[in-house]
């Protein structure tokens, strides 16, 4: 999903999959995004298997002339793609892209909230018994 207003984006990222549904969660936190914040350019992007693919939505932003994009990971572990390979990535776009200011953030899964909340989640689903 994307709102008009062509100073700011977010980027919503995941690793991508062949398979649809896998990504309605991921989509589903961009549309919270987007509803709350209607002010940004929200959307999702994916580093492969399915699109749209970080660089084309760069390449859109660019032309409707988003100058600043803030980049999320939807990642809960930081594994050779997020350490290694999304930083090369995100450098080789700064590259391509010097009108646009790229900051790229940490792994959601990083967040201590986060995982607080999935700790949460899990102990909450217990029964008594379990407990």
């Amino acid at each position: 999903m994307t709102r008009s207003h062509p100073d700011t984006g977010i980027i919503v990222l995941a690793h991508g999959s062949r398979d649809p549904q896998w990504r309605a969660p991921i989509e589903a936190v961009a549309d919270i995004l987007a509803q709350h914040h209607p002010h940004w350019m929200v959307t999702c992007a994916y580093l492969e298997l399915c699109e749209p693919a970080l660089p084309q939505v760069l390449d859109q932003w660019n032309a409707a002339g988003v100058q600043r994009v803030s980049i999320h990971p939807l990642f809960l572990g930081a594994g050779r793609h997020v350490r290694e390979d999304l930083p090369r990535m995100i450098d080789a776009l700064r590259d391509q892209f010097p009108q646009m200011n790229l900051t790229l953030h940490t792994p959601i899964g990083e967040n201590a909230r986060l995982t607080a909340f999935m700790a949460d989640l899990i102990t909450e689903s217990m029964t008594p018994s379990q407990a």
